[in-house]
């Protein structure tokens, strides 16, 4: 099996796509099969050969069609917060505007929108035994950032649509003629490849305090090779077709989020970050310290919290608080069993991190309280004290 990854830094040779073109486009990439990746101002744009199946969630051509020829993934202008104030007044219209604007045919074209930079763009390619599996990425996560079951934004009535940023935009490319159901299945496998890959950097949702299984408004196009001689028909996990879709969705997903949110697995190393999806600040935690006893230092408080914040074993005990909690949430344990396991792992700080002093978690901790709150008191403890009574020294 070999793979490719690439982004729109990574390239530097031009090729234009037609002598009406305004300016040459910047090829990206060009898989085995022949279908070309270019960058073109604001958008990414995908130039299929004849032949090429498509399944979009585009306004624009969207479903199954036999008949596109290009694809491209579009940055909305910036300031614009509904379709009626795009050019042309639609989404549709939009998309077909920029088609045009691409030296594209709108009848056979199939566009995705997006907030985010097309600099960001990520490109990973594998294959195995002449199948060749592309996706192309454009991803944020830091403002639109949900999880399945969350609390709706709005409500569409008569067609109304609302933009809101954060987007992950996926084109995935086979190397392989698949029936209809079986690029269905591909939509399946790519969007649990995705949210894999969310899991993976503990991607906060913005709209619970659960982690995030993509955005409000990721789309997807899926296209495959109808003059291939090769036909695969399972694109589910125990297919090598599957496993190929999700090993590159998942390191292009975690490829895209790191260029254009920062977010990587370094980022969420930071026990800060990781109480942020509770709505845990630094604020917070000088609200619940300053009523401690010692001296009320606010600036030496946050320097000290943000360097204990990133300390490996701190970020492991809060990983481990933090799934207690969920798993509470999600019905797996008892509240009040996974209290008293919470505040236990508490008490085992001093030991894990070879600290000189000891904790007052008589006074800290108390199972009635919330694993959150006793947590917060322990910690913020820990960086109130951290020169006085020697915790942030080892023995």
């Amino acid at each position: 099996m070999t793979d490719r990854i690439t982004n729109a830094e990574d390239q530097g040779g031009h090729e234009s796509r037609g002598n009406d073109q305004e300016e040459k486009d910047l090829l990206l990439f060009e898989t085995t099969g022949k279908e070309k990746v270019y960058r073109r101002k604001d958008s990414i744009v995908l130039s299929l050969p004849e032949g090429r199946k498509a399944l979009t969630t585009s306004w624009l051509n969207g479903g199954y069609r036999e008949d596109i020829r290009t694809i491209f993934n579009h940055r909305v202008p910036k300031g614009k917060h509904a379709p009626k104030e795009l050019e042309g007044g639609s989404i549709h219209a939009y998309l077909s505007i920029i088609a045009k604007r691409l030296g594209a045919d709108p009848d056979t074209s199939s566009g995705l929108l997006t907030a985010a930079n097309m600099d960001n763009v990520a490109i990973v390619t594998s294959s195995f035994r002449g199948v060749e599996v592309t996706a192309i990425m454009t991803a944020g996560i830091e403002v639109n950032g949900g999880r399945a079951g969350d609390p709706a934004s709005y409500y569409q009535e008569d067609g109304s649509h609302q933009f809101i940023q954060g987007t992950i935009n996926t084109i995935l490319v086979i190397g392989a003629d698949l029936p209809v159901y079986a690029m269905e299945r591909a939509v399946i496998t790519a969007t649990e490849a995705k949210t894999a890959a969310l899991q993976q950097l503990m991607a906060p949702s913005r709209y619970s305090t659960g982690i995030a299984t993509g955005s409000g408004t990721d789309m997807m196009a899926v296209v495959s090779d109808g003059t291939s001689s090769l036909l695969l028909t399972d694109a589910g996990h125990h297919s090598k077709l599957g496993e190929l879709i999700g090993k590159v969705v998942i390191e292009c997903t975690h490829k895209a989020l790191e260029l254009q949110s920062d977010l990587t697995v370094l980022s969420q190393r930071d026990m800060l970050v990781r109480l942020e999806r509770f709505g845990i600040d630094e604020g917070h935690y000088w609200k619940v310290a300053s009523h401690m006893e010692g001296d009320n230092r606010k600036a030496t408080f946050f320097k000290i919290l943000r360097e204990l914040s990133r300390n490996p074993v701190l970020v492991g005990a809060t990983g481990s608080i933090l799934h207690i909690v969920d798993e509470i949430s999600w019905g797996l344990i008892p509240e009040t069993a996974g209290r008293r396991v919470a505040v236990s792992i508490m008490k085992g700080l001093p030991m894990m991190l070879e600290m000189e002093a000891s904790i007052p978690f008589e006074v800290l901790t108390d199972e009635k309280d919330s694993i959150i709150e006793n947590w917060i008191r322990v910690t913020a403890w820990m960086a109130k004290n951290c020169n006085t009574e020697g915790v942030c020294s080892s023995r």
